[in-house]
């Protein structure tokens, strides 16, 4: 061997073996070669989203395709429909406020180019994943927080709001009377988030995921939803994935980005959802209560789920289905 080609070959192991051991040895992420398979994609355009309220969030999303548009006007388009549902108690407009009684919201998109925006914490904006979108087009950032997030947006002509509903102050002012103020169950309408995947005639992806994140949190309190890699991540050569439940737990892992990586090394996308999944138990001592679920789409147009808990579910949008889909998982309640 010559001495070139023994440095190289030297070289690679060694990453080989630090990557394993930072990884874990029984953790089967990465396989002899990456997944590099040319698309076979099926029954385009694919839509996903997380939970009951993503059927009314695919139609709008579906409605954006068929007239031309792209997944990530789709997933825009979406979203919206959720964030401005004031029957919702978990996203946008109705949304249960943190322990101070001020909804503040959460928001990511990202298209097939790796192009991405967010925003954390906005106050008074309807719909956060549009101000999340003029982030990512209209500046040179990915996110912006709190009052200077509000600021660009009545910049970008977005009007303000009053996001606190009277139903939502309602059950605001009764869990501040309550003995104990305990925490909502995480499972529970009040700490969801909607998470929907898109993939355009053009068979290229993009994703959006927005929150008013869990009721009665800390002020100041931001999940995964708005961070790139934990809530949501796009990759246009491999697939797409995002999250919902607790976000502490899924940033722990980078949640979206690994469920994509899994993907990359030949995993199914609910073989790579479950794969995250049970990196999370690993790395919690206690997961009761814990709830976590991912949603995934590959280049080949195939979908999947997982959660650590049953209850979660999923709606599929394509040209044979428009229907919930019950997501596989490890733990009854």
């Amino acid at each position: 061997m010559k001495r070139r080609n023994f440095i190289k070959a030297a070289s690679l192991t060694g990453a080989g073996v630090l990557l394993s051991r930072c990884i874990g040895a029984t953790d089967p992420i990465i396989s002899e070669e990456p997944y590099n398979e040319q698309p076979i994609i099926k029954n385009k355009p694919i839509i996903i989203s997380t939970w009951n309220h993503g059927i009314a969030a695919n139609k709008a999303a579906w409605e954006k395709l068929e007239s031309g548009g792209s997944a990530l006007d789709a997933v825009e388009a979406g979203v919206r429909v959720t964030e401005s549902d004031a029957s919702n108690r978990s996203v946008g407009l109705g949304g249960l406020p943190d322990r101070d009684g001020n909804v503040t919201l959460d928001a990511c998109i990202m298209n097939h180019e790796s192009e991405c925006g967010a925003v954390a914490y906005l106050q008074n904006i309807e719909n956060p994943i549009s101000v999340a979108r003029k982030v990512m087009e209209d500046t040179p950032h990915v996110m912006l927080v709190g009052n200077g997030a509000f600021e660009f947006a009545i910049e970008k002509g977005f009007k303000k709001k009053e996001l606190l509903t009277p139903e939502a102050k309602e059950t605001w002012l009764k869990w501040k009377k309550s003995e104990d103020l305990k925490k909502p169950e995480i499972n529970s309408e009040n700490h969801d988030t909607i998470g929907l995947l898109a993939m355009d005639k053009d068979g290229n992806l993009s994703g959006a995921c927005t929150t008013s994140g869990w009721a009665y949190k800390l002020p100041g309190r931001v999940g995964d939803s708005p961070i790139i890699g934990a809530g949501l991540f796009v990759d246009n050569e491999i697939g797409a994935a995002c999250a919902t439940g607790m976000g502490e737990a899924v940033i722990r892992i980078a949640g979206s980005h690994t469920v994509v990586e899994l993907m990359r090394y030949g995993h199914s996308p609910e073989e790579a959802c479950k794969l995250a999944v049970e990196r999370i138990q690993k790395k919690h001592k206690d997961i009761t209560g814990l709830q976590v679920g991912f949603i995934a789409m590959n280049k080949n147009g195939e979908v999947g789920s997982y959660s650590v808990y049953a209850g979660f579910n999923y709606a599929l949008k394509d040209n044979a289905n428009d229907k919930m889909v019950d997501a596989q998982y490890d733990l009854e309640w």
